[in-house]
């Protein structure tokens, strides 16, 4: 098995497919094989998309007759099993969804398809998309191909361990509050949530609550995530959130003239941080800092007068329950763990809720204040490396958590609606990696992804995916 084809980045896979160095048919055979090797053990893959093969041969003749080919011409990717694929089964991580079959495609998938891509299969999640680890009753437990006894996180967990494994170079996630950069930072690849209505969320569920869901791409390194992300952005017409019209290209780049002034932190206003985690976050400062940029240890005092995830937790329950309660109605001996959770949990009383959504603007206008003077922030993307599976409680730097405080600084992402990259910059004494979570102003991608391009340049990492 060729481990070039397989760790290979979709950038470098697409020109070694225009230069006809490869053909799409081997690339995707060696995919293929790979799944057949793994998976088995990973159980990221849920569904290999029929015709796969045939699409690669297609791809194949396309090259070798000169036709104009898209900018992922003949590269597989995945797809997280909550995005419609047109004739290829979405379920939802649940029994109650078991052979679904889209008549089409989420405007993701039509958009990577455009651009070339070919459709792989499709990968694990909680139920429902609901969890920070990737366990269903309808097709198991993903596992860490770092480590199989840890998670892969969730909710696009399957799409991270499938991409860190080799199973695949490139594929789209959801995240609601920390499910693309989450499974990343767990499994050391690189993810993008983009600015709120950046990516158009069609053909995605659930949607509510809609103002906080996001779509985005999950790949190997940074010049991957922001070639997809020009392929992905802007309005379709159906999305009322995609309304931005700011145009996009995947060269990385930066305002001429224009030096740099980044803050970082990784407290207060995030919970408790291991140390581990904390020095991996002023490692990539210090390295920013080397290279002439202006950086300094920061504070966003909204964050500290109101903790984001407990914000989050009482605004979208009000929301989410009534799509949960509709989806299992008549099925209630199918729901899983989480939908059982949902439906349990008190309503939250419109007092409560009024007074977390001004808690919401309250980070807001903090984030506003904060970039007022700085152009990203470098925060963690987790408090602490991939997890053992099943565990409910953790203890942080000497202070006891529940599993929800994993989201401690990816969920003001999802209230505000800021961009944020999860890439690694860091391994933990147990060989397991640590990424860093690079934040932007709105619509500020361009900034972020060059912020990551520098760090990317210079990372420590040397051990780049697991030995399987």
């Amino acid at each position: 098995m060729n481990d070039d084809l397989l760790f290979s980045d979709a950038t470098r896979l697409a020109e070694l497919i225009r230069t006809k160095a490869v053909s799409p048919v081997e690339v995707m055979r060696a995919h293929l094989d790979r799944i057949d090797a793994v998976n088995p053990s990973i159980n990221a893959i849920v569904t290999v998309a029929d015709g796969a093969i045939a699409a690669a041969q297609a791809a194949e003749a396309a090259v070798l007759t000169g036709q104009d080919v898209g900018p992922l011409h003949g590269v597989p990717f995945t797809v997280k099993d909550s995005i419609d694929t047109a004739g290829v089964p979405t379920q939802r991580g649940s029994p109650i969804f078991k052979g679904r079959l889209p008549e089409a495609d989420a405007t993701s998938v039509a958009r990577m398809k455009k651009a070339g891509g070919i459709l792989l299969g499709k990968t694990n999640l909680p139920e429902f998309s609901y969890w920070i680890e990737s366990d269903n009753l309808l097709s198991g437990r993903s596992n860490n191909p770092w480590d199989v006894t840890r998670t892969p996180g969730g909710s696009s967990g399957g799409e991270s361990a499938a991409i860190a494994a080799g199973m695949s170079p490139i594929g789209l996630g959801t995240d609601l509050a920390i499910s693309v950069r989450g499974p990343a930072a767990q499994t050391g690849i690189t993810s993008m949530k983009a600015t709120h209505g950046r990516v158009p969320m069609t053909g995605i569920w659930p949607r509510a609550p809609r103002r906080f869901w996001h779509v985005g791409p999950m790949a190997r390194s940074v010049r991957d995530i922001a070639l997809a992300f020009s392929q992905l952005q802007g309005p379709d017409g159906r999305d009322a959130f995609a309304t931005s019209t700011v145009s996009f290209d995947a060269g990385i780049g930066r305002r001429a003239g224009h030096r740099l002034r980044v803050g970082w932190m990784v407290g207060p206003g995030f919970g408790p941080v291991d140390p581990e985690v904390a020095a991996t976050v002023r490692a990539a400062a210090g390295a920013l800092e080397a290279m002439g940029i202006e950086v300094e240890p920061v504070g966003i005092p909204a964050l500290e007068r109101d903790f984001a995830l407990d914000v989050f937790n009482r605004l979208h329950v009000m929301e989410m329950k009534p799509a949960f309660r509709d989806a299992t109605a008549g099925h209630e001996d199918q729901m899983y763990k989480m939908a059982k959770t949902m439906l349990s949990l008190p309503e939250t009383s419109m007092t409560d809720f009024i007074d977390a959504e001004q808690a919401a603007e309250r980070i807001r206008d903090g984030y506003a204040a904060y970039f007022r003077d700085f152009d990203a922030l470098i925060t963690h993307v987790l408090p602490i490396p991939a997890h053992k599976h099943g565990v409910e409680e953790f203890v942080i730097d000497g202070q006891t958590v529940d599993a929800t405080y994993l989201q401690g600084a990816t969920v003001p992402l999802n209230l505000t609606g800021l961009p944020g990259i999860s890439m690694r910059f860091g391994t933990s004494g147990d060989g397991l990696p640590i990424n860093v979570q690079i934040v932007g102003s709105w619509l500020a991608e361009s900034t972020i992804l060059h912020v990551a391009s520098l760090l990317e340049s210079v990372s420590p990492v040397r051990t780049l995916h697991p030995s399987l």
